[in-house]
């Protein structure tokens, strides 16, 4: 509670009473201590180790009760920022506050009959009163609704927590809560989807932190004070923090997370896991220093990616070979020499022919017979040019043809993704079949808005249907064969942010293909508000250890794609007095 003393003075929320704590905000947000202001109060703390009896302890009153060891730093009374937030637990314990609040989960629920008799005694929202008992049919039980044996939200890693808070919980409550609240429960979740991005604007800061201010006020309308403890405080500090110490991945404790369960897994002895860990640790790195002088010995103690030379992609399942049909065997061979950079010189040339001979027909037919004669044009070329200009040995087997028995896969492993067919999908318990095609014209910038609400409606979106290899003698090239969504009709972004997709329209059916490199992966999310569209998810590539990754600049672009969400308007600052209250459940209230 108490967010209202970061807004501007004169902001309407400061003079309502009702729908917050029933006071007027008159206080100012305070300032940073700086190092100085606080080393001058810590330097004379008197610590006193160990349990002190009866009154012997100092009576001095101080917020501290103890000095680090850090303040014996020269410089540690000039830094900025002396500790870091922890954003990761920060993230975990906002999830699980409000996933328990959402789903009124026993012992985590922020929302019981305590905490509405203490609303009742402090004067506020009286139509929260607790009702003890309710009918046996008020209302459908929870239970009814999760499997709480085989659902149950309890035990969640940090990173569980965090693909929840950022990517799910927008998108599971979408329809079920009255808008306002969904609205501003979604403003927080795209909070920590924005702050976890490599790249940051810094002109963004300020309207970050205006709006992270904005939204946690709003949930003080609807959500009890006792939802408000410390770490959903901090959330306000989070901002100026990446001001001064940069963007929040730098920080992220995930990586000492995994080395402690890596350091865990040494103990062998629980009476004396210190020596375990020791012992474990250094017979690994022995080990590891002597596989350096022994050939064809594989390095211990770091796990080998599973897709490790699979960026310029690979075959994984369900290999079978067939002869497709003239059409799409003409139109497969087509695409490739159409994105082909050595072939680019060929189609000019191809086209200023085309414009001699027929000076009469417009644009529109002469891009149909480019089309069309392109690839029988170039296989001439290079059998009567071959010797006189010395062509690239590549132009060669590309306009030579391709062999007619072309080999088909229900998966592939490329640009550090598993993709499959959307047969093999539905025998998967994972989906992996959604591709996404960003126009090479579209220039992408986290900052502009409209920019990326452009990129979202002008990609295009769909399904594998086919996965093939082509073979050029020495040169192996594969194809997606997919069903696309029709932009015009099946691709929109709602005004949530999300862009939702309709899986049933059938665009482009003349070009089903598109080269594997291109490919990006998404999946499919069904749209809980109608069940006749899906929400667009972006995929996650894994390309650490990957031993043929020779610059990782070379992959950025990969990185750089749009957010599942395309950024949510501000939203009014009307005085909504709807309260986020649980009926749906016949259980009573928690005490």
């Amino acid at each position: 509670m108490g967010h209202r003393r970061f807004l501007p003075d004169n902001h309407q929320y400061r003079k309502e009473k009702k729908v917050f704590n029933g006071r007027i905000e008159k206080r100012k947000a305070r300032k940073p201590l700086g190092g100085e202001v606080l080393f001058s109060r810590l330097e004379n703390i008197n610590i006193v180790f160990g349990k002190v009896k009866g009154k012997s302890r100092s009576v001095t009153k101080n917020i501290w009760k103890k000095k680090s060891i850090l303040w014996d730093l020269p410089y540690w009374k000039h830094l900025q920022v002396r500790h870091c937030l922890d954003i990761m637990h920060i993230e975990k314990n906002v999830c699980e506050s409000l996933l328990g609040l959402l789903l009124n989960l026993k012992w985590k629920s922020k929302d019981g009959a305590s905490v509405r008799r203490d609303m009742l005694a402090m004067g506020i929202r009286p139509e929260l009163a607790p009702i003890e008992n309710v009918p046996s049919s008020y209302s459908a039980n929870i239970k009814k609704l999760v499997s709480m044996d085989e659902l149950k939200l309890v035990g969640m890693k940090s990173h569980d927590c965090h693909v929840l808070l950022t990517h799910m919980i927008p998108i599971a409550i979408r329809g079920i809560l009255p808008d306002r609240i969904r609205h501003t429960i979604t403003k927080l979740c795209l909070f920590f989807n924005m702050i976890h991005s490599k790249v940051i604007n810094p002109e963004a800061f300020d309207s970050w932190q205006s709006d992270i201010i904005m939204t946690l006020c709003q949930l003080e309308m609807y959500f009890p004070p006792s939802f408000f403890d410390i770490m959903v405080h901090l959330i306000s500090h989070i901002v100026y923090e990446i001001k001064v110490c940069g963007p929040v991945f730098l920080r992220y404790m995930y990586p000492f997370e995994r080395y402690m369960s890596v350091l865990k897994g040494y103990v062998r002895n629980q009476h004396r896991p210190e020596g375990s860990i020791v012992e474990g640790y250094a017979s690994e790195e022995a080990i590891e220093f002597c596989t350096n002088y022994l050939q064809g010995v594989k390095n211990i103690g770091i796990p080998r990616s599973r897709h490790a030379g699979r960026l310029v992609g690979i075959e994984t399942i369900g290999l079978k070979r067939l002869v497709p049909d003239r059409e799409e065997f003409q139109l497969a061979h087509f695409i490739v020499l159409q994105h082909m950079t050595v072939i680019a010189p060929y189609i000019n040339e191809h086209k200023r022919v085309l414009q001699r001979m027929h000076r009469n027909k417009g644009e529109r037919w002469l891009t149909t017979e480019h089309n069309k004669t392109f690839a029988k044009w170039l296989k001439n070329k290079v059998k009567t040019s071959y010797y006189e200009e010395g062509m690239d040995e590549v132009v060669v087997q590309l306009g030579n043809g391709l062999q007619h028995l072309v080999a088909t896969y229900q998966g592939y492993d490329i640009n550090g993704y598993t993709f499959y067919t959307n047969r093999q999908d539905r025998k998967s318990t994972f989906q992996n079949s959604g591709v996404t095609l960003i126009p090479s014209t579209m220039e992408f910038s986290g900052a502009d808005h409209d920019a990326r609400c452009r990129i979202a409606k002008d990609s295009y979106y769909g399904v594998i249907q086919e996965i093939w290899e082509l073979k050029y003698d020495s040169i192996i090239i594969p194809l997606f064969k997919c069903r696309w969504v029709d932009n015009q009709q099946g691709v929109k972004v709602d005004n949530d942010g999300f862009t939702i997709v309709d899986l049933s329209t059938n665009g482009y059916v003349s070009e089903p293909f598109i080269l594997a490199k291109q490919a990006t992966q998404v999946f499919f999310v069904e749209d809980p508000k109608d069940s006749g569209w899906h929400i667009v998810l972006h995929g996650k590539r894994r390309i650490l250890g990957v031993d043929n990754v020779t610059d990782e600049e070379d992959y950025d672009h990969f990185d750089e794609l749009p957010p599942f969400s395309i950024g949510i308007p501000s939203s009014n600052d009307n005085i909504d007095d709807t309260t986020y209250l649980r009926f749906d459940h016949d259980e009573g209230l928690w005490e």
